[in-house]
């Protein structure tokens, strides 16, 4: 009897060291503050360039293998964005030295419209300006920081277990408001939200607490063109008090469909404080939770989606450069020059990708600024899924609106084209071409499938 037991104690042992082991993580994190004054991104109101800092931006990263083959990389960044020129140059320099192809790579975006201009709208500096030259080497050394965050979670590979669990945050408010002169950036407390707060769970076999990834469907623009500060905004917040209040604790802030999704009320500093504070004691109290546990395998599946924008002639564009401001004017040269070198820009390219943890976590991850509504109808129609679906990620190109949204016009799907240096709309058919391109790499990651 005694021999059984201490045999059923070895095989248990056996059993619990296996299952710890399922996973390896690895953690990085690098500042990413611009060292001079820098044009700030996210708002054409802005007059003159950055005046200190509120906190440092930071990237972050998260290398997890199973053990098995699969593995993935998520990068996230106190950034208004990361355009692909950007991300390509990274994931090339990661599929040479560590053999990470795209689709286990997947770089996300806080959208904090505190942060230095990076490219991400084109028209917003004149092409030769001083401003333009401090911008190009900035992104050219983000690419070295970012290769090196993710250099760093390789090197922290150690053996983990990750859970998760969701939480809720009520301050998203839906900005597309209808008037009588048409649907303007407000307050629609009618409008679709989703106020889910995602929270994956990273600890060490033994229990410790390593990183936290966590997500929320809301632009991060609570401070407004009057602030000059750089910071994080909520998310920074957000992510600075949990480490602060777990001390070797890194969080990892992910942006999920938050493009017509504002903070209310917004306007101040105080307010993204508070924002961020309310995200922050969300995960915290769901870490103190009940969690379930993660399992393999891992499995990711990309692929790059096609969007047609609706029909534009020439004659509209030669209107916009005589009669528009500088910034329609400055759209209106580029697509004048794409049109006379028989170039014109008919469609753009938009990632999508997904990323699933065994069966108990699956993350849908789609470029631009995608609408709330997509991570609405993609929960609808999987029900049996633990989905989290996030926008901003591996290109920020335009918005991505709905079909409906296209048909009432407003800022996201009509005026922001122009910051964007786009030629107008987005096609009707934008919708379901996302949405297919969702489905397929949902099913390409399905873990009963044959593969």
């Amino acid at each position: 009897m005694k021999n059984l037991l201490a045999l059923a104690i070895w095989f248990g042992c056996l059993s619990a060291v296996g299952h710890a082991a399922d996973y390896r993580v690895g953690v990085g994190r690098i500042i990413i503050t611009p060292e001079t004054p820098m044009p700030m991104a996210g708002f054409a109101a802005r007059t003159h360039e950055s005046e200190g800092v509120i906190h440092d931006l930071w990237a972050k990263s998260l290398a997890i293998e199973d053990g098995r083959g699969g593995r993935v990389l998520i990068i996230t960044a106190d950034l208004i964005a990361l355009r692909r020129n950007i991300v390509d140059q990274v994931a090339a320099r990661l599929k040479k030295s560590h053999g990470i192809e795209r689709s286990q790579l997947l770089v996300n975006a806080s959208h904090t419209h505190c942060g230095p201009e990076v490219g991400a709208a084109p028209v917003m500096l004149a092409a030769d300006s001083k401003p333009q030259d401090r911008v190009g080497q900035y992104t050219r050394q983000l690419v070295d920081k970012l290769v090196a965050v993710a250099e760093a979670a390789f090197a922290d590979l150690a053996p983990a277990e990750m859970s998760v669990a969701h939480g809720t945050a009520g301050f998203a408010v839906n900005r597309r408001q209808s008037t009588p002169h048409g649907v303007v950036i407000g307050v629609n407390r009618d409008g679709p939200v989703d106020h889910d707060v995602p929270v994956l769970k990273i600890a060490s076999p033994g229990g410790k607490l390593r990183a936290v990834l966590f997500g929320y469907a809301c632009h991060n623009s609570t401070l407004l063109s009057n602030c000059y500060r750089l910071n994080g905004d909520y998310a920074g917040f957000a992510q600075a008090e949990i480490e602060k209040s777990m001390p070797g604790v890194t969080a990892m802030f992910i942006e999920l469909c938050g493009g017509d999704q504002n903070a209310s009320p917004r306007g101040a500093i105080d307010l993204a404080k508070t924002h961020g504070s309310t995200l922050a004691t969300e995960v915290r109290h769901v870490l103190s939770g009940e969690m379930q546990r993660v399992n393999p395998p891992i499995r990711t599946a990309r692929e790059v989606v096609k969007l047609k924008f609706a029909p534009q002639s020439r004659e509209t564009f030669v209107q916009e450069a005589q009669n528009g401001d500088r910034f329609h004017k400055r759209r209106a040269e580029r697509m004048l020059k794409a049109i006379d070198a028989g170039r014109p820009t008919q469609q753009i390219d938009c990632p999508v990708q997904a990323v699933r943890l065994g069966r108990q976590w699956t993350l849908v991850a789609i470029g631009g600024e995608v609408v709330v509504e997509y991570a609405l109808r993609l929960k609808r129609e999987n029900p049996g899924e633990n989905l989290v679906v996030a926008g901003y990620s591996n290109d920020v190109m335009c918005y991505v609106p709905t079909a409906r949204m296209l048909r009432e016009g407003g800022y996201e799907p009509v005026l922001s084209t122009v910051y964007f240096g786009l030629p107008g709309p987005l096609h009707e058919s934008v919708e379901e071409t996302v949405m297919a391109g969702c489905r397929r790499v949902l099913r390409e990651t399905a873990v009963d499938r044959d593969r």
